[in-house]
């Protein structure tokens, strides 16, 4: 059957794009079902403060009548600006098991970034370092939050339409359980007591009751400590107040902490609850009005109290003050809190394979790398 690849201009376009995931995943047990509302922040342009500095178009690929595919192309300007680059970006990648389907979205994608003058391709990232990024390659379980996830062929077509590898990012497993029997949990409490002893460090809980005023340490905190990471792009005003009111929802303030040195603020981690657990069981659906799925979301996070697993989704440390042990004091006041606040399992990620520290502490404590996520590039 004819393949054909639509650009997306219409509301009937754009509500089968919206939609398409649902399709591609119902046979899935892995796959977490998004709010529509949590969807529409990241997709809609007038919605998304992504789109505030960003250009782009979605695509979709029908065959018979039938969607089998969507990608999204953009230029993201804060990203070329802040990196002196001059690239474009896919994302929002979904597809059938087709490789021409694949193949035809990508090329699409790849001509609508050379048609607006820009010499390379990146992704899959929907749409800035905030959101999902990357390309699940390895451990197809349950995503916890904001982590992408995707069939395993998606890599084979992403490689079959001549694009390349540039970086890989990891996630890592924990448990209460295996930490205290191999005994990295007692250990690196000592190590956190002795190096906050030496280099005069402090860890502070973050203030539930501030939280505005905390977000804001924090956007300044993370704005410098990830300045230099690979393709990071710094928060704007909206972007933060974004974070606030979707974190704020469930955001538990036991596992979030700041780090300072002879009382100035160098470092922090956020920890956070895995809402997917709770999204897993509420199986929203576009044909289901939200509320219904907020009400089953609320049953299972308050009621039943379904979260077990935390989420560290970052750690930052100012330049001048790594090499100090602000990072494994913040990581390991983390772990006792996870662990005293009935978190028993912990993912950390996403870890940039070049982030030797990070990487080298993880194994240290004995967690697992469960997961790993990649990005591709593609000369135009």
């Amino acid at each position: 059957m004819a393949l054909e690849i639509r650009k997306v201009d219409t509301p009937a376009d754009y509500k089968a794009f919206f939609e398409f995931p649902w399709a591609l995943y119902k046979d899935d047990p892995h796959w977490v079902p998004p709010l529509k509302s949590m969807r529409s922040d990241v997709l809609d342009k007038k919605r998304g403060a992504a789109w505030e500095y960003m250009d782009g178009e979605y695509f979709t690929a029908w065959r018979d009548g039938q969607i089998v595919g969507t990608i999204g192309a953009v230029i993201n300007h804060r990203h070329n600006e802040f990196h002196q680059e001059r690239i474009g970006w896919f994302g929002a990648f979904e597809v059938r098991d087709d490789a021409e389907a694949s193949r035809a979205l990508l090329d699409a994608a790849c001509a609508w970034v050379r048609a607006q003058g820009y010499n390379t391709i990146r992704g899959p990232q929907t749409f800035s370092t905030h959101e999902e990024t990357g390309l699940l390659v390895d451990g197809f379980t349950r995503p916890v939050l904001l982590y992408p996830y995707n069939y395993p062929y998606y890599e084979k077509h992403v490689l079959a339409a001549g694009f390349t590898p540039v970086m890989d990012t990891y996630g890592y497993f924990l448990t209460a359980d295996h930490a205290k029997e191999i005994g990295t949990y007692d250990r690196l409490q000592k190590l956190v007591a002795a190096l906050m002893k030496r280099n005069r460090i402090t860890v502070r809980p973050v203030d539930r009751k501030n939280l505005k005023a905390e977000f804001a340490l924090f956007k300044e905190l993370y704005n410098a400590a990830w300045e230099k990471n690979w393709s990071f792009v710094p928060m704007t005003p909206r972007e933060l107040d974004n974070m606030v009111k979707s974190l704020g929802q469930f955001f538990d303030s036991r596992v979030a902490f700041f780090a300072y040195v002879d009382q100035e603020p160098v470092g922090f981690v956020l920890g956070i609850p895995d809402f997917n657990l709770v999204l897993h069981k509420s199986k929203s659906s576009p044909r289901t009005p939200e509320i219904i799925t907020l009400l089953k979301a609320l049953y299972y996070w308050k009621v039943a109290k379904v979260i077990n697993w935390g989420r560290v989704p970052l750690l930052g440390v100012k330049e001048a003050y790594r090499n100090k042990g602000v990072d494994v004091s913040l990581y390991g006041t983390l772990i006792k809190a996870f662990i005293e606040n009935g978190y028993v399992n912990s993912d950390s990620g996403w870890i940039l394979a070049t982030n030797q520290a990070m990487n080298s502490i993880l194994d240290n404590v004995g967690a697992t790398r469960y997961k790993t996520f990649r990005y591709y590039e593609k000369a135009l």
